[in-house]
């Protein structure tokens, strides 16, 4: 049956739906990804921390912030001709999306921004999809990225509305929501998603899943992260996340988002095989690729290729 894309999702369908039996919900999803998303594909993408740490933010899940013992600040920024000799080994490898990060928390006009929209042309230039993270964004921003061919800007909302403050006090969730609003009229593609795994509850994952799924159109990436705990960051304490519970939280992101690329991203390291290919099953068509997610660990690339042969699943070419 023809898949329906909606945007009136309530936060009782969505968490009714995390609650299904596993088996029943994975049957849903399956149903979902393989209508919406014929073929079976995965896409690769690899990602670069362009500028690393001494961030403004004071994000509790991330080791870039200057407000943390973990601060990873100090190492300097690259040019513009290293990272596109990281793009191009990156594409060499397999890898179809180039996404680059900077740890700011708003893109400030100069030098640093000249030298972004240069990567970004580099990236396209190489036939690569070219993503960006770097915070906040004005409209003229946002409109010179596009010229400059960005494919996608990442800004995640990170968790729901209602668990937020408890994560991050320096920037409010409607300053989110309006810097996606920035990426839209600019006319790029918007890549958001969240954390799990940071002392939420069920009902804020589907609070946060509700945002993303009632923007209109939805999210053409949507990234879901289980929280990787470092040493000197505040939820450095925080449990390890039950790989079973990204599982669910992918296959409701595909039912809810049909045509989205649900991304499996942070925490992956910590997955087995068979919970990968889980997520897999559950609708995740786009993994980050090569050794290095910012400033967490990473699969390597080789693994990451038997991961795609076991599952029997084709990188997007």
């Amino acid at each position: 049956m023809p898949v329906t894309t909606r945007h009136d999702w309530s936060r009782a369908e969505i968490q009714a739906l995390l609650e299904l039996p596993l088996l029943d919900l994975l049957w849903r999803a399956q149903a979902v990804h393989r209508e919406a998303n014929p073929g079976y594909r995965v896409q690769l993408a690899s990602l670069l921390s362009v500028k690393t740490g001494g961030c403004e933010e004071d994000c509790a899940y991330c080791p870039q912030s200057m407000h943390h013992s973990s601060d990873v600040a100090g190492r300097p920024e690259l040019d513009v001709e290293p990272v596109l000799a990281r793009a191009r080994a990156a594409k060499e490898a397999g890898a179809h999306r180039f996404c680059m990060g900077w740890a700011w928390r708003e893109i400030r006009d100069g030098a640093p921004f000249e030298a972004m929209l240069q990567m970004v042309q580099g990236v396209r230039e190489l036939g690569m999809e070219a993503c960006v993270t770097a915070g906040m964004l004005t409209d003229r921003q946002a409109e010179r990225l596009a010229e400059a061919g960005l494919t996608s800007y990442n800004h995640n909302l990170d968790t729901s509305p209602e668990h937020y403050d408890r994560i991050i006090s320096t920037r409010t969730y409607q300053e989110r929501l309006e810097t996606l609003q920035r990426v839209r009229r600019a006319g790029i593609s918007m890549c958001c998603g969240g954390i799990i795994g940071m002392g939420e509850s069920l009902e804020d994952r589907a609070s946060l899943l509700q945002v993303l799924a009632n923007l209109d159109p939805h999210p053409e990436s949507v990234p879901i992260n289980a929280l990787v705990a470092v040493e000197g960051t505040p939820l450095e304490e925080q449990p390890p996340v039950d790989p079973l519970e990204l599982v669910r939280m992918v296959a409701t992101a595909r039912i809810l988002m049909p045509q989205s690329r649900v991304r499996l991203s942070a925490g992956r390291e910590q997955l087995s095989r068979e919970a990968q290919i889980l997520c897999l099953q559950a609708g995740a068509d786009s993994i980050f690729y090569g050794d290095t997610l910012l400033t967490t660990g990473n699969p390597d690339v080789a693994a990451d290729r038997e991961l795609l042969a076991a599952a029997g699943v084709k990188a997007w070419s």
